[in-house]
C-alpha cells in the first residue's frame, strides 16, 4: 500500500504490480463495503467474491476462510490508523520543539481537513463498526483493535506528560485519560458526521477538542481556522 498525502489529507490506496497482492485488496475493500453494509456476519464469502468480481480460487489463494478474512481486515485498518498517526505526529513536530504547541498543531491539521477526512471515510470502517461485530473481534481481532489504540495512547500521552513538564496545566488530569479522550473525540466526531450525514460535526468536534486542549496546556495554535 502506498500512502498519499494532498494538503494533509493522507489516505491509502492499492498500486502493487498484477503479482496477486491488487486482487487481495479488491477482496478487502468487497469485504469491508458488505460489512458495513450489513454486517460481517450476515456477509458470505460468495457474496464477497461477487462483489469483488473475483474467484473462489482467488478468495481461498489470499485467505484460508472466511475469519482468516475478518482479521485481514482489522489489520489493515489499524495499520492505516496508526499510519495515519504517525504521519499527523511528524507534522506537528515539525512547526515546534514546544510538546504542547505539537499536541495542539496535532489536532489542528485534522481539524482543517474535517470535513474531508469524514467523506472519505464515508463507506470506510470505524472501529466502533468492528467491536460490534463480534466475528471481526474474535480470533486477534480485537487485539489488533486495541494495540491501535494504545499507539494513540501512547504517543499522546507522551506529548501531555512532556508539556506538563515545561508548563503547569490548567487542571489535574491524568495524561493517559486525556489521550484516551482526544480518540473518543475523533471516533465519536466520525460517527456523528455519519449518523447525521453533515461531514461538517468532524470539524467543529475537532476544533471545540482543540480549544478544549489549548485551554488546558496555556498553549494557542496562531495558525488555527478561526485566527486565519
Amino acid at each position: 500500500m502506498v500512502w498519499f498525502v494532498t494538503d494533509r489529507l493522507v489516505w491509502y490506496k492499492s498500486s502493487m504490480p498484477p503479482d496477486g497482492t491488487k486482487t487481495r485488496e479488491r477482496l478487502l475493500d468487497a469485504a469491508e463495503n458488505l460489512a458495513l453494509g450489513k454486517g460481517f456476519s450476515a456477509t458470505t464469502v460468495d457474496q464477497v467474491i461477487a462483489e469483488a468480481g473475483s474467484s473462489k480460487g482467488a478468495f481461498f489463494h489470499h485467505f484460508a476462510s472466511k475469519g482468516d478474512l475478518g482479521r485481514a481486515l482489522v489489520a489493515r485498518y489499524a495499520a492505516a490508523d496508526v499510519a495515519s498517526l504517525e504521519h499527523f505526529m511528524a507534522l506537528a513536530e515539525d512547526v515546534s520543539d514546544d510538546p504542547a504547541v505539537q499536541l495542539v498543531e496535532f489536532v489542528r491539521s485534522f481539524e482543517e481537513i474535517g470535513a474531508e477526512i469524514a467523506e472519505e471515510h464515508q463507506s470506510s470502517c470505524l472501529y466502533a463498526s468492528f467491536v460490534q461485530q463480534r466475528e471481526l473481534v474474535e480470533d486477534g481481532g480485537a487485539e489488533l483493535i486495541v494495540d491501535a489504540i494504545v499507539a494513540w495512547r501512547r504517543a499522546l500521552a507522551e506529548k501531555i506528560v512532556a508539556a506538563a513538564e515545561l508548563r503547569p496545566l490548567a487542571a489535574d488530569v491524568d495524561p493517559d485519560d486525556l489521550a484516551d479522550h482526544v480518540f473518543v473525540t475523533f471516533e465519536g466526531a466520525f460517527i456523528l458526521a455519519r449518523a447525521t450525514s453533515d461531514t461538517s460535526h468532524m470539524r467543529t468536534q475537532l476544533r471545540v477538542l482543540r480549544q478544549s486542549l489549548e485551554a488546558l496546556l496555556g498553549v494557542r495554535s496562531e495558525a488555527a481556522p478561526e485566527a486565519r
